[in-house]
């Protein structure tokens, strides 16, 4: 929907199905009641993820002509895509895997610019898309040094190729589309100095020699387009289990000249140890959302203040007696409705700060509430979900509401 403050949607990856048919017929059951609830007399943006298969079902014409007459038909457009899960994110083992294929594959590249015609062919005029993407690969699956060069120069090339076709897109008449990069704990990426490190010594200077050949282009016109069309998604939730203060974040990123794309509004668990007190009731706790399906990443906090990665829950809760920890942050999308979790708690301070900075000078033109754990999450927190997307997405307005006052 369209607030004062951008476009404001949820992302589609909670609804089950792999197939386009499977999924569309989750939207069709969840996206009229979501409106009825948030937008009745407006249109509802949606934001769409479509697995590797349903992108390719949507992409011919027969059913990509039944959405979009769908969408007329319920009010509802579409603006931005997901497109870092390229295979099954429902119902199976996900974990490390939802990497792969990584952007050193023809397989990503292929998937990702398909997503963007699909979106060129459903936005609607005058308007921006942007499809978010993965870090380029999963770093554990690369310790070695050349090994881990190799993929970044392969994974930079492959992305560039996309930029290609979004920049042949808007030069022949069509919307400006942006890749959305998703850094996250252990991906390729997974902090703002990495991103902003690779975007300077990686892909502007290799984009910049691409596109002088390709499309004559100079030094300063290729840097402004690669600039427009590789720009960040900044998951609140991935960046708060980084330690990231997210304003000093946002103000990096414009000193460098670079574009947040869309925030994806989401939460993660964290919780202090007591200092010399029982650590059980506390590792209790983050045991009920040690779930088999996706990958929940834990940075610990040291009282000295450097940091220990652990891959998964499993690998943190076996080292939860190591008494130097202060502080653990996993990677669990919880909702951002709720502050407490027993003694654990969110990260959702870093939204409240991330919408009071877009309220107060805007940094990005849309926003996407991303809880997609609603079938993993423990019993108590599961609710009705089309009620539990509207309570989320009436929480972000009221946030922003509340932040203009």
């Amino acid at each position: 929907m369209q607030t004062k403050y951008g476009q404001l949607t949820y992302c589609t990856n909670i609804h089950a199905g792999e197939s386009w048919g499977e999924h569309f017929s989750q939207l069709q059951q969840h996206i009229p009641a979501v409106k009825a609830q948030t937008s009745p007399d407006a249109p509802m943006g949606i934001g769409l993820r479509l697995s590797n298969l349903a992108s390719l079902e949507l992409s011919k014409e027969p059913a990509l002509t039944a959405f979009k007459a769908w969408l007329r038909e319920q009010d509802c457009y579409v603006f931005t895509m997901n497109g870092f899960p390229y295979g099954g994110f429902h119902g199976e083992r996900v974990k490390d895997q939802v990497h792969q294929p990584d952007w050193a594959t023809a397989e990503r590249t292929a998937y990702t610019i398909r997503l963007f015609r699909i979106l060129a062919a459903l936005l609607p005029e005058g308007m921006e898309g942007g499809v978010s993407t993965s870090p380029l690969s999963y770093r554990i699956w690369h310790r070695c040094g050349e090994e881990h060069k190799s993929i970044m120069e392969s994974a930079t090339l492959n992305m560039l190729l996309v930029v290609e076709q979004l920049i042949s897109i808007r030069r022949n008449g069509g919307p400006l589309l942006h890749l959305d990069v998703e850094p996250e704990p252990d991906g390729m990426l997974e902090n703002s100095k990495e991103y902003i490190d690779w975007y300077f010594q990686h892909l502007l200077p290799a984009g910049v020699m691409m596109f002088g050949d390709k499309f004559g282009m100079g030094q300063e016109e290729a840097i402004l387009a690669i600039k427009d069309h590789v720009q960040l998604c900044y998951d609140v939730c991935h960046f708060a289990v980084s330690y990231e203060d997210p304003l000093v974040v946002i103000e990096r990123l414009h000193m460098c000249g670079l574009k947040i794309g869309k925030v994806q509004i989401s939460a993660a668990l964290k919780a202090l140890f007591p200092p010399g007190g029982d650590r059980k009731p506390v590792t209790d706790a983050f045991t009920a959302f040690n779930e088999s399906v996706y990958l929940h990443q834990v940075i610990a906090r040291h009282g000295d203040g450097h940091k220990t990665h652990y891959p998964d829950l499993p690998e943190a809760l076996s080292d939860a007696d190591n008494p130097t920890v202060e502080e653990w942050r996993a990677h669990f999308h919880v909702p951002v409705f709720v502050k407490e979790f027993g003694p654990l708690s969110s990260t959702r301070d870093d939204i409240s700060r991330v919408l009071v900075r877009q309220q107060q000078k805007p940094f990005t033109k849309h926003l996407e509430v991303e809880t997609y754990t609603w079938e993993v999450l423990p019993a108590g927190l599961k609710q009705e979900l089309s009620g539990s997307v509207a309570r989320e997405l009436k929480w972000v307005l009221q946030q922003l509401e509340l932040s203009g006052a």
